[in-house]
């Protein structure tokens, strides 16, 4: 059920238009054009402190007031179908932000209790449906303090996905996990996602082109966008895929170059 409801989420494309950052005497990327294909992956690499993180705080930051497009600089970030971007974004971080006070079920409803809106019957069915889909039913009343690393991720997941957001936001979900653990999350936010359009940040080509339809290399000052990467078929892909395979090689050689 959760993988139909994922699947037949309404796509949406969002369209970063002259995207500028600047910190002090500082411009991470300036006129940075990027589009988020609707119901499909695109992943960001690129050096530490490039703007990768930047580029996600510029798409939020345009949510933050009412109407259909919020200047960012001398930027503009927009959806395809001309409605506006605030409401429609979820946005899942490297740590996963988990209150330690709640349960997880609780966490995983942290967001509609921000709201005010009721904790009723549905909305406790639903968070329980997304918390067995991760494979936490076990742990539903438990606090963060007695979670492994890999089952707080797998509890911030379940909370992104309790938003039901378009666009999905991800700045290295899974980063601090180990690597068997790390596959096993990429192939639960794959096949949880299925039709959303995510924007993942990564600092592992792998997860990049398990993950990414379309993979892009931030190099650069002002940063800029390299032409992208189309990885075959659809994610998750298996690690010892052909077509995964005959990528990594570009794609750290692209790497190397925007490291130099």
């Amino acid at each position: 059920m959760l993988v139909d409801r994922a699947a037949t989420a309404v796509s949406v494309s969002v369209a970063i238009v002259g995207g500028t950052c600047t910190f002090g005497k500082a411009t991470l990327f300036r006129d940075l054009d990027l589009t988020l294909a609707a119901g499909s992956w695109t992943c960001l690499l690129g050096p530490s402190g490039i703007g990768k993180t930047s580029l996600i705080r510029l798409i939020l930051e345009s949510t933050r007031i009412r109407g259909q497009t919020r200047a960012i600089g001398t930027g503009v970030v927009a959806c395809d179908d001309g409605h506006p971007l605030r409401g429609r974004v979820a946005y899942m971080a490297q740590r996963d932000l988990l209150l330690p006070w709640l349960t997880v079920r609780d966490n995983v409803l942290l967001g509609r209790r921000l709201r005010g809106e009721a904790i009723d019957a549905p909305a406790r069915g639903r968070a329980d449906a997304l918390i067995e889909a991760v494979g936490m039913q076990d742990a539903a009343g438990l606090r963060p303090d007695a979670l492994s690393g890999g089952m707080r991720q797998r509890a911030a997941l379940a909370r992104t996905l309790f938003e039901d957001r378009p666009v999905v936001l991800m700045d290295e979900p899974f980063s601090a996990v180990d690597a068997i653990t790390r596959v096993r999350l990429q192939d639960l936010a794959a096949t949880l996602l299925r039709g959303r359009t995510v924007l993942l940040v990564t600092h592992d080509p792998l997860e990049a082109l398990r993950l990414g339809h379309r993979i892009f290399v931030m190099a650069g000052r002002p940063a800029r966008l390299g032409e992208p990467l189309h990885a075959p078929g659809n994610p998750p892909r298996p690690v010892d895929d052909p077509g995964v395979l005959a990528l990594q090689g570009e794609l750290l050689r692209r790497l190397a170059a925007a490291h130099s």
